[in-house]
């Protein structure tokens, strides 16, 4: 198993992780759990492989990761009552689960040829949709919409930190360390500390503005 597949594992079971979480938030029965974690486990690597030309998509070719999903769904339908704050482990989780996923869309993309903005927005793609779309299903606001969250900025910095240690002649997997460690430290210092960028503040005309 190469260092990137190894990647592709651990994303696909932290994401699975959090779309339970979130199931069981919204009280699913045992199908919704599961379906809710391998939506949230493939959704933004399916997306990047469609949109690249990736044939087969990732987890058709390897249906392991549908398992690992299902597992991992079942065993927070079994386990959830037994965290104090599921929606800080869900934070948390969400956090390791976007720094592993975003290395994943750069070194794929990187593999099949991609130019540095494709790698960019690949990157982004990969570590956020699959969050999307699970939140979308179950009727929550999106993580990376939600006002101070600093979530987009964590993964475009990390997939940009790629392209940087690569400029600088790191090879593959040190580029990709460096991607996820910013990826991560970015999340979790929003996290944390509030990190977040300055939001739009609506200013009032000025008297003498004319009307339209």
């Amino acid at each position: 198993m190469t260092p990137l597949e190894a990647l592709e594992y651990a994303s696909v079971l932290v994401f699975a992780l959090t779309g339970a979480l979130v199931a069981s938030r919204a009280q699913l029965d045992l199908v919704g759990f599961v379906f809710i974690a391998c939506l949230t486990a493939v959704g933004g690597g399916t997306l990047r492989d469609l949109l690249l030309g990736r044939d087969p998509v990732f987890w058709v070719g390897r249906p392991a990761f549908i398992v690992i999903a299902a597992l991992a769904a079942v065993a927070v339908f079994f386990t959830a009552h037994l965290l104090e704050s599921r929606y800080r482990a869900l934070l948390w989780l969400d956090a390791c689960a976007l720094a592993v996923a975003v290395p994943v869309g750069v070194g794929v993309t990187i593999g099949m040829g991609f130019g540095p903005v494709t790698v960019l927005v690949m990157g982004v793609a990969t570590g956020a949709f699959g969050g999307l779309m699970r939140d979308v299903v179950c009727n929550e606001v999106p993580l990376i919409l939600r006002k101070g969250e600093f979530y987009l900025t964590a993964a475009f910095c990390g997939a940009a930190a790629a392209l940087i240690s690569g400029a600088l002649g790191w090879p593959g997997l040190p580029a990709l360390l460096a991607c996820a460690a910013v990826t991560f430290a970015m999340r979790a210092g929003g996290l944390a500390f509030g990190w977040s960028l300055p939001d739009y503040k609506a200013r009032p005309p000025r008297p003498d503005a004319p009307k339209r």
